[in-house]
């Protein structure tokens, strides 16, 4: 129920978390960006290994908010879950800020950083859920807004931490400077945190039931064993590509069981959503496979095989460090995300909105198209290295693939997913998605460098050798969604005619 007459406005709780939640994607964004040539240039990686333990990673932060949704409702209070994942992560990142390059520190920060991000992710999104609640006309740009917070945080860290990593290092020596750049990770958290303190206020009426009781000293002392418990655990698995790969095998096996389960035990009315939601999770999964390529092969793409400098006609205009590439999927976000808003909304008034399962296969060949683009600029390659502006194109339609397919992920689960098996399925959508992270590790090891290759001319060709597989993968997976389309709506339409159609919602990456 909407609480009535609450003591400040809307848009001034919406800002409170709009702004922690924008000060956490700098941190978490300014850590990705550099995790993997850290892990090579410091901690003397291999290529294949740094995209593997970064898989690993991935596939965790992407597990653990199944987790913290469930303690921010029932335990503690979804307000001091998020603020405490706000801590931990902060934490997380000043531990990365020790100038060591000891393998072990490194696993165990991430361990620290993957709880954090447990905590933190689906209490903020809720918060801005229970602002909005029962104002379904607001909710949808509340959404808007808040996805974002998140391209604005990560915009902003994914071009100073490489910078702060240069210039310190330049004046005060390598070491640290990727230590100093860990740090201002550190420092937006604790911004991010200064600045809710200020306004929490603002939040005081927002929250769950757990929020309005005192918490209990023993249910504190659980909690915290349990996070020190999961920290070791992550830190085990990231250290053990054996255990990384059977944990990620299984939490597969075990998704797809749970799916069999609910759709063989569900209501004859409820099996077409489900259907549904199975076959778009599937497709999700393979997307997210192509995602995982921005932190592994196409960083190490930009790092080798691309000419940094921005020429317009033949002018330099400027020069971009090799990890900042990262940084175009969040600039092509903020440039497409009010283009198709404008088109959906155009097409909703006509009644021509087209359905989930078109924008899916729409976004397959998007990013097909996005991975062709980097075999299109090696043909006019001068000494092995393509033209940023090749990267610049390459992210476009790789990002409209995004917006298309992981921006409707979550309103997919709402639309064909009971409402009673809402909460879990959104965590089982979470885990598939994580283990998809790891998957493209996988995939981005296809292109690993043998010890005896230096030449950029050798390494092109090895990496678009992957990723004009990838744009072929995507031409099939397009062809698959297109095929499935009468499918598709003939399940949308069963499971509209059983149920009252709920309100999509913007997702947003982890």
């Amino acid at each position: 129920m909407a609480i009535q007459n609450p003591p400040v406005s809307q848009t001034k709780s919406f800002y409170t978390v709009f702004l922690i939640e924008m000060w956490e994607r700098f941190g978490f964004y300014g850590m990705q960006v550099l995790m993997v040539t850290y892990m090579m240039k410091k901690l003397g990686f291999i290529d294949t290994k740094a995209n593997l333990v970064w898989g690993a990673a991935a596939a965790l932060i992407y597990a653990t908010p199944a987790i913290g949704g469930w303690v921010g409702d029932k335990l503690i209070g979804t307000r001091r879950t998020m603020v405490t994942g706000a801590v931990v992560l902060a934490l997380g990142y000043a531990m990365l800020w020790i100038p060591s390059n000891n393998p072990t520190l490194t696993y165990v920060s991430l361990g620290v950083i993957i709880v954090g991000n447990g905590f933190f992710k689906p209490n903020a999104g809720n918060l801005v859920r229970k602002i909005y609640e029962g104002d379904d006309v607001r909710i949808d740009s509340a959404f808007t807004i808040y996805y974002m917070a998140v391209n604005i945080g990560s915009m902003v860290s994914m071009t100073a931490t490489p910078w702060i990593r240069d210039y310190v290092g330049e004046h005060y020596g390598d070491a640290m400077g990727w230590h100093t750049a860990f740090g201002a990770c550190a420092v937006g958290l604790v911004l991010g945190l200064v600045n809710y303190s200020l306004m929490r206020r603002t939040l005081a009426h927002i929250g769950s039931p757990a929020d309005e009781q005192p918490v209990a000293a023993n249910r504190v002392l659980a909690l915290i064993g349990a996070s020190l418990v999961l920290v070791v655990v992550a830190a085990f698995i990231l250290q053990s590509l054996l255990a990384a790969k059977i944990c990620v095998y299984l939490a597969g096996i075990v998704i797809l069981g749970i799916f069999m389960h609910l759709i063989r035990n569900a209501e004859k009315s409820e099996r077409a959503g489900l259907i549904a939601a199975l076959v778009l999770t599937v497709q999700t999964i393979f997307f997210f496979i192509f995602y995982a390529q921005m932190a592994t092969s196409l960083n190490l793409f930009a790092q080798k095989n691309v000419n940094l400098s921005f020429d317009v006609f033949g002018v330099h205009v400027f020069n971009w460090i090799p990890e900042q590439y990262q940084n175009l999927n969040a600039i092509w976000i903020v440039i497409l995300s009010p283009v198709l808003v404008a088109m959906y909304n155009g097409l909703g008034r006509v009644g021509k909105d087209p359905s989930v399962a078109f924008k899916f296969a729409l976004g397959f060949g998007a990013v097909a198209v996005g991975f062709f683009m980097y075999g299109l600029g090696a043909m006019s390659a001068v000494d092995g290295q393509v033209s940023s502006w090749t990267m610049v194109w390459g992210y476009g339609f790789y990002s409209l693939g995004e917006l298309l397919v992981s921006g409707l992920g979550l309103a997919m689960i709402a639309r064909y997913v009971p409402a009673r098996m809402g909460g879990f399925m959104m965590g089982a959508y979470y885990v598939a998605v994580g283990i998809s992270q790891y998957l493209g590790s996988v995939v981005a090891n296809l292109a690993a460098m043998p010890e005896n290759i230096s030449s950029p001319v050798e390494s092109l060709n090895i990496y678009v050798g992957l990723f004009n597989k990838l744009g072929f993968v995507g031409i099939a997976c397009t062809v698959v969604a297109v095929v499935m389309l009468p499918l598709m709506n003939k399940l949308s339409r069963s499971h509209s005619e059983a149920h009252t159609p709920l309100p999509a919602v913007h997702s947003e990456e982890v």
